[in-house]
């Protein structure tokens, strides 16, 4: 099985200020405020949270989905 990576960069489409963030690793972060904008990130639609639609790095429990070769995203119930 493939280490599950817990940082991510998100990229705010607003403003393009970047920062290295930890994922939560039990559940999707749907809402995230810039720092540098303070505009609130939520999740483009199709996506389970700010880290899947803006990050570098898909959130840890997408990860482990993959890994094991399931079908949809941590959220597919929505």
């Amino acid at each position: 099985m493939t280490p599950v990576i817990l940082e991510s960069e998100l990229r705010c489409p607003e403003c393009q200020f970047q920062q290295i963030l930890t994922m939560p690793t039990d559940a999707c972060q749907w809402f995230h405020e810039c720092v540098s904008c303070h505009t609130l990130l939520k999740p483009l639609a199709g996506d389970c949270c700010v880290f899947c639609s803006y990050g570098t790095v898909p959130c840890p429990p997408v990860q482990l989905q993959d890994s094991n070769d399931a079908n949809g995203g941590c959220c597919s119930s929505h």
